[in-house]
This record gives C-alpha cells, sequence and structure tokens, in this order.
C-alpha cells in the first residue's frame, strides 16, 4: 500500500508538526507532501529526516519568511500535487491540506487541527488584529477570506472521514462542514517531562507571545499582585506590550531552551493559560510534571484540564480574558491548592500520551480501510430481486417488455 501525507507547511517545529512527527512514526514508508518546506535539519530531525514534495510557492519570493501572504494561491498549489498513484491519503490540516485531489478508489482521512481559523468563526478577530477593519485593504482580505470559505466548504467533501484534535475542533468541523468526526487528542512528549511534587513560590506561563496568548493580559494581571511572582518564558511580536505593562515581580525570560523550559514547568507552583486554544500542549505539559493550571475555560482547555468541579481537579477555570478575572482565580486557586495533587495532574496528563495517539490513529485508518476495501455481502446483492418475486404482481410486471 503506498501512503501520502499532506501538512499545510513546513517552517518550524511546533504543535502541528509534533502530530505530523507522530503519523510518520506510525508510517514510515510514508511520502511527505506540503505546500513549502522550509525545516531547519534540526526540526527535521523530528520527522526522520524526510523531506517534503513542495508546490510552486516554494519558488516565490519570500516563501520561507512570508508564506503567509500566499494565502489566496494555496488552494491552487495544494491541489496541482499528484497523489494519484497513493491508496491511502492522510493529511494533517489546519488550512488548506485537506483540499489535496483524491479519486474514488484513495481513502482520504484528514487529521484536522481546526478548519481555516481566520477564514471562518475568528474571521473578525483576526482582521481587527492585522490592522484590516477597514479601508480597501480590509475589502481586499474579506473577499479573499470569503473565497477561502468557499473552497474550504467545497473540498470538505472529498475526505472520507475527518479526525478531529479536541470536541471543540469537532464541532467547528460540523459547523463548518456539516461532517461527523472522530475524537483522536493530539501526542504530547509526557515522558519528556517528570512529575516533581516539591514546587517553588512562582507562577509560570509560556508561549509565543502572539495577540491571541494574550500574554500582556496575564502580566497586566500580575502587576496587580504584587506579593506574587510571575516567569514569562517565550518571545514575539507582543513582547514591548509585555513590557510596557510589566512589574517588578514579573520575569521577561524571552525565548529559552526546552532544558530550561522543563525546569521551570517542573518548578512552578502553577501554569497560567489566557488563549481560546483548539488544544493546547502547554497546559498537559505543565500536568505532566505535575504543575496545575489556571486556564481560560474556553476551547480545548475545558478538555485536558480537570476544574475545581471534578472529583481529582488539576486546575482553576477563569471565564474572561480579563487582568481582573484572572487575579480572581489565582485567588481562587490559593484558596483551594489542598484539592490539588501533583500525582492527579500527572495522571491526567497520561491521557495524552505519544503511544496512545498511536495506537487510536493506526486503529482508526486500520479500520477504515478495511471497510472501504470490504466486498459488498451478498444480502445486498440479491435483497432487491427476492424483494420483487416476493410481490407476485410486480415480478409479473417487472418481466413485461415495454
Amino acid at each position: 500500500m503506498k501512503i501520502a501525507i499532506v501538512h499545510d507547511w513546513l517552517v518550524t517545529y511546533a504543535g502541528a508538526e509534533r502530530v505530523l512527527a507522530s503519523l510518520l512514526k506510525i508510517w514510515p514508508e510514508a511520502d511527505l507532501f506540503s505546500v513549502i518546506d522550509f525545516l531547519s535539519d534540526e526540526d527535521r530531525a523530528h520527522l526522520g529526516g524526510k523531506r517534503a514534495t513542495t508546490t510552486f510557492i516554494q519558488h516565490l519570493p519570500q516563501a520561507r519568511t512570508r508564506y503567509q501572504k500566499y494565502l489566496p494561491l494555496m488552494p491552487l498549489a495544494i491541489e496541482q500535487l499528484d497523489l494519484s498513484a497513493y491508496e491511502l491519503v492522510i493529511s494533517s490540516s489546519h488550512a488548506v491540506a485537506k483540499g489535496v485531489l483524491t479519486g474514488p478508489n484513495q481513502l482520504h482521512v484528514s487529521y484536522v487541527h481546526s478548519p481555516i481559523r481566520y477564514a471562518w468563526d475568528l474571521q473578525h478577530q483576526y482582521l481587527n488584529e492585522a490592522g484590516l477593519s477597514k479601508g480597501l485593504k480590509s475589502k481586499v482580505a474579506r473577499m479573499v477570506l470569503h473565497y477561502m470559505r468557499m473552497w474550504d466548504q467545497r473540498t470538505a467533501a472529498a475526505v472520507d472521514d475527518f479526525v478531529a484534535n479536541s470536541q471543540f475542533i469537532g464541532r467547528r468541523i460540523d459547523k463548518a462542514y456539516r461532517r461527523p468526526s472522530t475524537v483522536i487528542y493530539p501526542p504530547v512528549d509526557t515522558q519528556g517531562f517528570n512529575l516533581q511534587v516539591e514546587k517553588q513560590d512562582y507562577y509560570l506561563t509560556t508561549s509565543r507571545m502572539v495577540p491571541y496568548k494574550k500574554i500582556p493580559m496575564i502580566v497586566e494581571a500580575f502587576r496587580g499582585m504584587p506579593d506574587k511572582r510571575l516567569v514569562v518564558i517565550g518571545d514575539g511580536p507582543e513582547m514591548e506590550k509585555a513590557r510596557a505593562v510589566c512589574g517588578p515581580n514579573v520575569t521577561l525570560m524571552g525565548y529559552q531552551p526546552f532544558a530550561v523550559l522543563r525546569e521551570h514547568l517542573q518548578n512552578a507552583k502553577g501554569f497560567v493559560f489566557a488563549a481560546e486554544e483548539d488544544f493546547g500542549i502547554s497546559p498537559v505539559e505543565a500536568q505532566a510534571c505535575g504543575t496545575p493550571v489556571i486556564a481560560f475555560g474556553k476551547g480545548g482547555t475545558l478538555e485536558t484540564v480537570h476544574g475545581l468541579d471534578h472529583e481529582q481537579p488539576t486546575g482553576v477555570f477563569y471565564h474572561e480574558q480579563t487582568p481582573a478575572a484572572l487575579i480572581n482565580a489565582v485567588h481562587e486557586f490559593e484558596n483551594e491548592a489542598h484539592r490539588i495533587t501533583a500525582q492527579a495532574c500527572r495522571e491526567n496528563a497520561e491521557r495524552f500520551s505519544e503511544k496512545r495517539f498511536e495506537r487510536e490513529m493506526r486503529q482508526f485508518v486500520e479500520a477504515r480501510w478495511n471497510e472501504a476495501h470490504a466486498p459488498l455481502p451478498q444480502t445486498l446483492v440479491v435483497a432487491p430481486r427476492l424483494a420483487l418475486a416476493s410481490v407476485p404482481a410486480l415480478a409479473s410486471a417487472s418481466a413485461t417488455p415495454r
């Protein structure tokens, strides 16, 4: 069986690429395809050194650093990948990968991190954050996103089975495509983190500093709690905003290597999370260290963190992305911290291990392959004739030439 795995784009090793790495562990013989591939050798090692067959966008100016500006061309580009020689196609998609062309004799299973966020329910948020809420550029951007929505919905019909990375994304798939999906949570390297019971007196947040992660909001909240210490690991375009609202009790460490991140996750008394994520790997990594989570109560974290209403809670939720709501959540966490154990956090994180993902994904695809290639039951062939023969008048009429 020839297998193709299709990914949106390969420019860095982040959450979606971790899923891709696990897919390549399950099917190491698969060929890899992507719109562009500019991975570093270090990141490519996670993929077993495999390089992708790419599209014409790979050779366009500034495709390495400004590939997002070619989004209007990506539907055309992904459709030019010739996968006709493959019997099984698996797409790992948060943008256009699921739109590859497949035929009736090919099985296409799409693992969806999300329908194109900026084209569907988050369009207005993305336009505002990009400064495209008004003017001619805004009109052009809205036309492009309208085209992307139509293309995205049309190509959903050619996917045989959808796999969602959370129940939250399953609801998005149903809303955008009117298609059912099966939830298989993405892989988290829980074995790469050690359970640590003894904690130090600081809170931690770590993230790329992009608008929807709300890092400046977290920093501002802790400025209002001068008796509590916050450590921030990560860098990005929101760093200056974070510095502008930073208090003396907040340490902005910028980008740090994995070993430093892991050490801080293991020692923190609590991990603070403010994004509305499709799944959210960082809160699971924190729990793998035995570290409780204080999280915005929307999106994937509702499935990965057990709130105070659970018999074995692993964190606390707040329901508005505001400093005041986060401050209240931190106070609630400290009042209820005796109910949250490091062991409960670790056990909850194990639900999302890499081995579990690989087992569930392999079983799902094999089951669908077997269903798609099973012979038709004999009853499906003979039943219509038997049903007709059981009604003499109809049988006689059907035998009369017309």
